[in-house]
């Protein structure tokens, strides 16, 4: 039998984009704009109470699967989710995520804070925050 174990774990990764709040906001909020910079949604609906889902993964590699539930919306200020990330068929984590969008003279100061459960050995929260600074890198060249 294989052992099953759950990681937890929270991290923060910020970033200061040379942009308004409002505009670093619809990054996030508008369906075209978000799918500039993170996979495109099956579902997208912004609101709290509201479900974004994307399936989609790299060529020859797994499929991944991304199932949100928006928990709080304060426009241009946060964005709070919880959401599932499955690898073909096997959940891999479940997480709570805040994004804080506060203006500064250079533009916008985004810290993004996961608090997540890690399962299995599948992910780890090293790999996660990895990807997400790479995330917000691609969010900012999008800007």
């Amino acid at each position: 039998m294989t052992e099953r174990f759950v990681k937890h774990a929270t991290f923060v990764v910020e970033r200061t984009y040379a942009a308004p709040p409002a505009k670093v906001y619809m990054a996030w909020a508008d369906p075209a704009l978000k799918a500039k910079w993170f996979s495109k949604a099956d579902i997208f609906e912004f609101q709290v109470g509201g479900k974004e889902y994307s399936k989609g993964g790299p060529p020859g590699g797994p499929i991944f699967t991304f199932d949100a539930c928006y928990q709080e919306i304060v426009p241009e200020q946060r964005i709070v989710y919880s959401y599932t990330l499955d690898s073909n068929d096997t959940r891999i984590s479940a997480s709570l995520t805040t994004i804080e969008l506060i203006p500064t003279d250079e533009g916008t100061k985004l810290i993004f804070t996961e608090q997540g459960a890690f399962f299995d050995g599948h992910d780890t929260p090293e790999i996660r925050e990895h990807g997400t600074g790479e995330m917000l890198d691609a969010l900012g060249k999008s800007l």
